[in-house]
């Protein structure tokens, strides 16, 4: 693919990530459905087992954001080690491509967990178990996780 070619498709990507998030929210899945709608070879299967990784993982907000697990996955399903290939190496070069998305990330937000990320978009952190908690960090944190989403999709796809 050529960069112009690359560059207009990262685009098109952020714009869809971004939607998707303000629409639906899920930034896993909002990552990896952009992705697969504007560059292929993501499953529905692949975008429906990132559904557990939102808010930093069960909504607890302790692991990664789930717009960069869901970038790793994304970057994983079109370079990472086949299962029946498990005895073959670690598969180095992946882990690299993934590295630099994480840096990326890092470089933008100062931080990758989901908790890192709600205390710099709001000032705090989030019981996501608690609706009105819940209702008061989706009015809190505007358009912040849906940017976030969107440039790591944008980065994903710059990647591949």
């Amino acid at each position: 693919m050529k960069q112009e070619q690359r560059k207009e498709l990262a685009e098109q990507a952020y714009k869809q990530a971004f939607e998707l998030e303000n629409s639906y929210g899920c930034c896993p899945q909002c990552v990896l459905t952009a992705i697969k709608e504007t560059v292929g070879d993501i499953s529905d299967q692949t975008i429906k087992a990132s559904h557990g990784l939102s808010g930093g993982g069960g909504l607890m907000g302790l692991g990664a954001c789930g717009a960069l697990t869901g970038g790793l996955m994304a970057l994983s399903a079109k370079r990472g080690r086949d299962a029946d290939k498990l005895h073959r190496g670690t598969g180095i070069s992946n882990f690299q491509v993934g590295r630099k998305l994480v840096e990326l990330f890092e470089q933008e937000f100062g931080g990758v967990t989901c908790e890192h990320l709600q205390q710099q978009f709001t000032g705090r952190t989030w019981d996501m178990w608690k609706p009105e908690e819940y209702q008061a960090f989706s009015e809190n944190r505007g358009d912040q996780c849906a940017r976030a989403t969107a440039l790591a999709t944008k980065w994903v796809v710059e990647l591949m």
